[in-house]
């Protein structure tokens, strides 16, 4: 297939290791058996019947490619699943299973499972970078270099205060995403129309309880077309991608042969360019722009299927789970690929101080502290902030 040349090369391995057929179905079975769980512990179904369900649904026992072939017969892989599980279990416990619940309930609900994961897998590659910022910005506090507004050399500033002002946004970035991960992600159970059809008063509380047992946040109300939750999860992966892609822009700029300020880390047959063996070419920075773009694509189709019609979504829900489940990947390999440049990062500190030269020469003859303004206090503003973020993780 493609995905292995054109795709998987912009997403973390370990993360797609981790999204397979077989993870799906684990945290479809998970979904379903958590639900028999509060219900009997509710009382709405007999005692024992959780565990008799747990003993026959096993992830094991389901033919992914029957499952694979049916989605689109039901629109949606919850269909076909529900009704191999149905055909495992013995006639008297049939009822009992996916009892009160909607397809939409167990896909929502399974994608949060597989999706949380994989978003702490991220938030700890933004631990490893604040690490990496803390290592420049100390070290090279007081480097002056050039700035440059409009692709254009300007007055100076320092190595430090550039290094700082990725950490600061990525740090709002990263407060965001761990907002998310730690109240955002929601349990997903209303039944058919969203009003816990058949349970009475107990559909609030199982929902509570079901958000409890598979360690998720409890939503105000069951939210099949009011996909707010999805908004403010993609609104928060796209504020790391565009920190993350900002980095790899300066660093990818200050790269270039004429500049020569920065260099990736040194890898063995990283950086080759086919046709022309002089070059080193910026691949981590191109990589990471690229699953960046992805990224704001998948927010894009996101939030223009936000507006569902009615109590269900008609192609609006469908369109969201692949751009989801990309995006969460695209984003943690991203950000791999960034750790590892922040910790390796060349500095080359001859080419900054060749490059400064030619614009003081133009600029008015001031001392240079004079021109690099708050730089050091920015600076060690933002180590502070680093501190704080690392002391409360």
């Amino acid at each position: 297939m493609y995905d292995r040349f054109f795709r998987h090369p912009f997403m973390s391995r370990h993360g797609l290791a981790e999204l397979d057929d077989r993870s799906v179905v684990e945290a479809l079975c998970r979904v379903e058996l958590a639900l028999a769980q509060v219900e009997e512990e509710a009382g709405i179904l007999p005692e024992g019947v959780s565990a008799q369900l747990a003993a026959v649904i096993l992830p094991a026992h389901f033919d992914m490619d029957a499952l694979a072939a049916d989605v689109g017969k039901g629109g949606n892989v919850a269909i076909p699943f529900v009704k191999q599980a149905k055909a495992m279990l013995p006639e008297e416990l049939r009822r009992y299973f996916h009892h009160g619940a909607t397809s939409q309930d167990i896909v929502d609900s399974a994608l949060m499972l597989l999706i949380k994961p994989r978003l702490e897998a991220s938030l700890k590659q933004l631990a490893l970078l604040r690490g990496g910022y803390g290592k420049l910005m100390r070290r090279y506090r007081d480097l002056p270099m050039i700035g440059r507004t409009l692709m254009q050399q300007a007055v100076p500033m320092t190595f430090g205060v550039k290094v700082a002002q990725w950490a600061a946004a990525m740090l709002k970035a990263e407060e965001r995403l761990e907002n998310v991960v730690q109240h955002g992600l929601f349990v997903q159970f209303g039944g058919p129309v969203g009003v816990h059809t058949g349970l009475g008063e107990h559909g609030l509380a199982l929902m509570h309880a079901l958000a409890g047992k598979l360690g998720l946040a409890t939503p105000m109300l069951p939210w099949h077309t009011d996909r707010q939750p999805l908004l403010a999860l993609m609104a928060a992966l796209d504020g790391v991608a565009v920190g993350a892609e900002k980095n790899a822009l300066d660093i990818a700029l200050m790269c270039q042969s004429e500049v020569g300020e920065l260099s990736e880390p040194a890898q063995e047959g990283v950086g080759g360019s086919s046709s022309m063996p002089h070059k080193s070419n910026p691949i981590g920075c191109g990589r990471i722009r690229a699953a960046a773009r992805h990224i704001h694509a998948h927010y894009g189709v996101i939030s223009t299927s936000g507006a569902q019609p009615l109590e269900r979504g008609l192609g609006e829900w469908h369109a969201e789970w692949a751009p989801l489940l990309d995006a969460v990947v695209e984003l943690e390999g991203a950000l791999e690929l960034l750790a590892a440049l922040i910790d390796g990062l060349q500095v080359h500190e001859e080419a900054m101080a060749r490059n400064l030269s030619h614009s003081l020469e133009a600029l008015e003859q001031r001392p240079l502290a004079e021109y690099l303004g708050s730089s050091g206090a920015q600076v060690d503003r933002v180590l502070d902030a680093l501190a704080v973020q690392t002391t409360t993780a």
